[in-house]
C-alpha cells in the first residue's frame, strides 16, 4: 500500500469512528472557505525548505496529498533543541497540562503514534483529516509530542491538548481562511494559538489577530524566512503588535541566515537541523524554518500558562521575553527562549506575590571581602619552637638543682657511703 493509500485509509476510518482514532476525541467539524481572495499566505517553514509556493492546480485529496518521504528510525541521541532548552527540567515545574493550544496549519497526520489526542480538529479545506504537506504535523509535534518509549524525540509541553486548524492543503493558503482559523480558535477556547504560517498585512487578519488577544490569548507566529525569491520583509500575523514573533537560530543560539529580520522579533527558537514528527508515522530530519522556532514558543507559552494560570496574556509573553538567553544581534530579539527560566524565574514586574516560585539566590560574597589566609612563616615557625624548647630544658635544668643543691649541703657535699 502506497503512503497515498495509507492516507485513504487511514482518513475513512477516522470518518467512521474507528477505535483506532475514536470519533468523539476527533469530531469532524468544518469551517466555512471564504470566496474572496484577499491574499495568500505561505508556511513559513515550507519557503525554508524550497517549496515551491506557488499551488498546484486543484486536485482530488486522494492523488494531491504526497508529503515528502519520512524516516522511522531517528539517529542516536536527544535532538540538539531538547538538549539545549533542557526541557525535562523544565518539566518539574509545569508539563503544559489543561492548556489549551491552536495550531493552525496544514492538518495532522492523527494516527502518528507520538501525537496527542485531539479536542478538536477543524477542517477550512474540505480534504478531511490528512496533512499533505506534513508542516502541521511537525509544527503540533514539537509543541505537544508525546513522551514514547525507545523515541528520544518528544514535544516541549507534552500534556497540552490541542485544537488542529486546518487552514490549507497546501503550501499555501488564504487569508480570508487565516482569519476564520483564529476567529474559531477564539470560540474554541484556546490559550494559545501557534501560527507558523507568513502573510501580507490584511484587515480582516488585523482583526482577527486583535479579537484573539482582546480574550486573553497568547498568539505565536512565525517571523519568516528569507529566501531566493522573497525579499526580506516583514511577515503577518507576527508583525502586529502583541504578537510574539519567533526567529530561527542555529545549535549555538545564533540567527539562522534564513530567519527574517525585517519582522520585529520577540525571541528566538529552534529552527536549523529540527527533527520532528512527519506524516506517515514517520520523522522528519534536518528541518529549517522560523515556523520550528515558533513551535518550541508556543509549547514554552504552553508550559507558563499552565504553571501561572493568574498570568495575562500579555504577562505570559512579557515573561517569556524577560527569562531568555538574551539578544546575540540584530533580528534575534531578546535570544533564544529558555522553558527552564520562563516557568521559574521570579520577575520583579509582575504583581507583588506573583508567581511565588523561590526566592533568587543571594548575591555572591565579592572576592575581597574576606582576606586571605597569609601564607605560612616557616622560619619564625622553628625560631620558635627553638626558643621554646630551650625555655623548658633551662626550666627542668633549674628544677633538677633546686633539688640538688639542698640535699648536697646537708652532707657536706660528701658522696653517699655505700651499704
Amino acid at each position: 500500500m502506497t503512503l497515498v493509500e495509507r492516507w485513504s485509509a487511514g482518513h475513512a476510518s477516522v470518518l467512521a469512528g474507528s477505535p483506532d482514532v475514536p470519533s468523539e476525541r476527533v469530531p469532524r467539524r468544518r469551517g466555512p472557505v471564504r470566496p474572496g481572495v484577499l491574499g495568500r499566505v505561505l508556511l513559513a517553514a515550507v519557503l525554508g525548505l524550497g517549496v515551491t509556493a506557488a499551488p498546484a492546480a486543484a486536485a482530488p485529496a486522494d492523488e494531491a496529498c504526497t508529503p515528502e518521504p519520512g524516516v522511522v528510525k531517528l539517529p542516536g541521541g536527544e535532538p540538539w533543541a531538547q538538549k539545549r532548552l533542557d526541557i525535562k527540567t523544565a518539566w518539574r515545574l509545569s508539563t503544559g497540562a489543561g492548556v489549551r493550544v491552536a495550531v493552525i496549519d496544514s492538518g495532522l497526520d492523527v494516527k502518528h503514534p507520538q501525537l496527542p489526542w485531539l479536542a478538536e480538529f477543524v477542517d477550512f479545506t474540505g480534504t478531511g483529516y490528512t496533512d499533505c504537506v506534513g508542516h502541521g504535523t511537525a509544527v503540533t509535534g514539537i509543541i505537544a509530542g508525546r513522551v514514547y518509549p525507545g523515541v528520544a524525540f518528544h514535544g516541549v509541553a507534552p500534556r497540552a491538548t490541542v485544537i488542529e486548524l486546518k487552514q490549507s492543503s497546501q503550501a499555501e493558503g488564504h487569508v480570508a481562511t487565516l482569519a476564520a482559523a483564529i476567529d474559531k480558535a477564539v470560540q474554541l477556547k484556546a490559550d494559545v494559538i501557534n501560527i507558523s504560517i507568513k502573510a501580507a498585512d490584511n484587515p480582516a487578519l488585523k482583526a482577527a489577530v486583535r479579537n484573539a488577544l482582546a480574550n486573553d490569548i497568547v498568539i505565536v507566529a512565525a517571523a519568516g524566512n528569507i529566501t531566493d525569491k522573497k525579499e526580506d520583509v516583514p511577515a503577518y500575523p507576527g508583525s502586529y503588535e502583541g504578537v510574539l514573533a519567533v526567529g530561527s537560530a542555529t545549535p549555538d543560539g545564533r540567527r539562522a541566515d534564513s530567519s527574517n529580520t525585517a519582522t520585529p522579533v520577540a525571541v528566538l527558537g529552534p529552527g536549523v537541523g529540527v527533527i520532528a514528527p512527519w506524516p506517515g508515522g514517520a520523522y522528519k530530519l534536518d528541518l529549517e524554518g522560523s515556523s520550528f522556532g515558533a513551535a518550541y514558543v508556543s509549547g514554552t507559552a504552553a508550559l507558563v500558562r499552565a504553571r501561572f494560570p493568574h498570568l495575562d496574556q500579555e504577562q505570559v509573553r512579557r515573561r517569556i521575553i524577560a527569562t531568555a538567553d538574551g539578544s546575540v544581534g540584530e533580528g534575534t530579539g531578546a535570544g533564544m527562549v529558555n522553558p527552564v527560566q520562563a516557568v521559574s524565574a521570579v520577575l520583579p514586574f509582575e504583581p507583588a506575590g506573583r508567581p511565588l516560585v523561590a526566592a533568587p539566590p543571594p548575591p555572591g560574597i565579592p572576592v575581597d571581602a574576606i582576606a586571605r589566609v597569609p601564607r605560612e612563616d616557616v622560619m619564625a615557625r622553628n625560631v620558635s619552637l627553638a626558643v621554646t624548647a630551650g625555655a623548658l630544658i633551662l626550666v627542668a635544668v633549674a628544677g633538677a638543682l633546686a633539688f640538688v643543691l639542698p640535699l648536697g649541703r646537708s652532707r657536706g657535699w660528701r658522696a653517699r657511703t655505700p651499704t
